[in-house]
C-alpha cells in the first residue's frame, strides 16, 4: 500500500496454529485485486513440513517456493516450480532472535520476486510495529538484507 499498490491478505490462524498449517494468502497488485480467494500460488513461502504437504503442490508451474530447510523432512522435488532451501531459522538465530525468520525468509522472496522494496516494509514496520515494539526494526532490516545475501549465495551453488 505504501507503493500505491492494490493489497490483499487473508489469514488463518484457527486451531491450525497449534502445530498445523496456519497461513496467510497475500496478493500484491497494480491492479484492483476481485476476489482473495486463489486456489493456485504464484509463490509460495513454507516454514514446516505439514504446510509443505498441504500447500507445494497449489504452487503454479513456473511458480517459485522457498522453504525453510530445518523444519522440512521431506523436500519437495522441484518440477515446474523453482525451489530454494534456506536456512532462514539458523540466521535469524545468528542475528540475535528467532522470531525473525520469517524476515529472513521474506527478504529472500523479495530478493526474487521484487513485488515491493525492502524499503517499504520497513517503512510498513515502523508504521504498525508498537512503540514498545519499535527497539525491533534494526534486526528486522538485518534479516531482509540476510535472506536476499542467502537467495544470491543460494543461486551461486545451484
Amino acid at each position: 500500500m505504501i507503493e500505491g499498490k492494490e493489497v490483499s491478505w487473508m489469514p488463518s490462524y484457527g486451531p491450525e496454529m497449534r502445530g498445523g498449517t496456519a497461513n496467510c494468502i497475500v496478493i500484491i497488485s497494480a491492479k484492483r485485486i476481485s476476489s482473495p480467494i486463489v486456489s493456485t500460488f504464484d509463490s509460495g513461502i513454507i516454514l514446516n513440513q505439514p504446510s509443505m504437504d498441504k500447500f507445494f503442490t497449489k504452487i503454479r508451474p513456473g511458480g517459485l517456493l522457498l522453504y525453510e530447510q530445518s523444519t522440512i523432512i521431506k523436500p519437495p522435488a522441484g518440477g515446474e516450480v523453482e525451489v530454494l532451501s534456506l536456512p532462514g531459522l539458523k540466521e535469524a538465530q545468528t542475528l540475535g532472535s528467532k522470531q525473525v525468520a520469517n524476515v529472513v525468509m521474506l527478504g529472500a522472496f523479495l530478493e526474487r520476486k521484487p513485488v515491493v522494496s525492502p524499503e517499504s516494509v520497513m517503512k510498513a514496520l515502523q508504521k504498525v510495529l508498537p512503540a514498545h515494539r519499535r527497539h525491533l526494526l534494526p534486526i528486522n532490516e538485518k534479516a531482509l538484507v540476510r535472506g536476499k545475501e542467502l537467495v544470491a549465495q543460494s543461486l551461486l551453488t545451484v
